[in-house]
């Protein structure tokens, strides 16, 4: 791996690695963009530029070499999901006190700390900043530069303050990075004590070209629609599970066709009923709700008569269909009532009848 693998905003990366070149990286970086455009990756290529036992120089730029030390542990911390796992495996198997106190972090190098969205809040967490505070001002045990990688922008109040305690004073051998979707987010005492680079989504040409590489046993028509669905994030792209989406579409389809539709009711029962309590069953039905939002934005386009919109568009056939019996007051309504159910998820209301209410109130939206 080096940074000729990241895939687009070739310009950003530039700046970054010349500003590596003249010793002049900030120390501290927010990383914008939307969700797979490459935040995570490319900071943690970054972490390893900074502490490459055997630097590069490619295009005249700094590089780092993949195969040191440094490198390759740092690199272990590359699949962030798995590592999440692990960590989020290991705290459930503490006794409950100490489950309690135990926050969560990706750690594959002494001196680079992950730090993700603590569980169930999935928010930053105090807890997890004082470890940053902790750790900071000691010198790098292994490498040149102690790095911290903050994951997400969703940080407790008392953390955010807490952090800008930090980037006041900040050691000349640490660099933070932190990720987030936008930077608005982030408190305005943050931004402004860290540079702000935007990456940018990447054309659907070039998404489908990428994946034509990373999933060739997918068809072209396949690869469009997930090229489209990904939004400008190849990261998003590259591990976009089909199958689960076209499952989901169909129930979204049943449900948003029978709303539409009206009549017979046994097809929308039998489809919520397969929507369980528990943790798979919630990931399920989150993988619904963001599908029916993707089929309500594409019936807009539709109504809009901007078909060259429409993300799913290996069904624009049968979308057209839905369109002749919707109109922007009933996509309102149904957006609504979809707001409805994710807010009796939050409140663990079950499923399949949250489901059900829904489907049925769109018949009166």
């Amino acid at each position: 791996m080096s940074f000729s693998d990241f895939r687009g905003n070739d310009e950003t990366v530039h700046r970054l690695r010349d500003m590596l070149a003249r010793n002049r990286f900030p120390h501290a970086v927010i990383l914008s963009g939307a969700q797979g455009s490459g935040k995570y990756t490319l900071a943690l290529m970054l972490a390893q530029a900074l502490n490459c036992l055997a630097p590069l120089e490619t295009d005249g730029l700094p590089d780092f070499c993949g195969q040191c030390a440094n490198c390759r542990r740092i690199g272990l911390a590359a699949d962030l999901d798995a590592r999440f796992a692990e960590a989020v495996e290991t705290r459930e198997g503490l006794r409950d006190a100490d489950k309690k106190e135990t926050r969560l972090f990706v750690q594959t190098h002494p001196d680079v700390l992950v730090i993700p969205p603590d569980p169930p809040q999935m928010m930053i967490k105090v807890d997890q900043v004082r470890r940053v505070i902790e750790t900071i001002y000691y010198r790098p045990a292994e490498g040149k530069e102690r790095v911290y990688i903050f994951t997400d922008s969703a940080f407790m109040k008392e953390a955010a303050n807490s952090l800008l305690k930090v980037l006041e004073e900040p050691p000349e051998f640490a660099t933070i990075f932190l990720l987030t979707e936008n930077a608005g987010e982030l408190l305005p005492t943050i931004r402004s004590r860290a540079m702000v680079f935007a990456l940018a989504a990447l054309p659907v040409e070039e998404i489908e070209r990428d994946l034509a590489q990373q999933h060739a046993e997918w068809k072209p028509q396949q690869r469009a629609l997930v090229a489209r669905l990904s939004e400008g994030g190849i990261g998003r792209a590259r591990g976009f599970d089909l199958e689960a989406y076209v499952a989901a579409r169909a129930h979204a389809l049943t449900i948003l066709g029978t709303g539409l539709r009206g009549g017979d009711h046994g097809e929308l029962f039998k489809v919520t009923e397969s929507y369980r309590p528990g943790a798979e069953g919630r990931a399920k039905t989150e993988q619904l709700v963001r599908t029916c939002y993707s089929l309500l934005r594409d019936l807009m386009f539709l109504e809009s008569n901007a078909a060259e919109m429409v993300r799913n568009s290996d069904i624009q056939a049968e979308l057209k269909k839905l369109a002749e019996s919707a109109d922007f007051e009933w996509i309102a309504a149904a957006s609504d009532r979809l707001a409805e159910v994710e807010r009796g998820m939050r409140r663990n209301l079950l499923r399949s009848l949250s489901l059900d209410a829904f489907g049925l109130a769109l018949e009166k939206a």
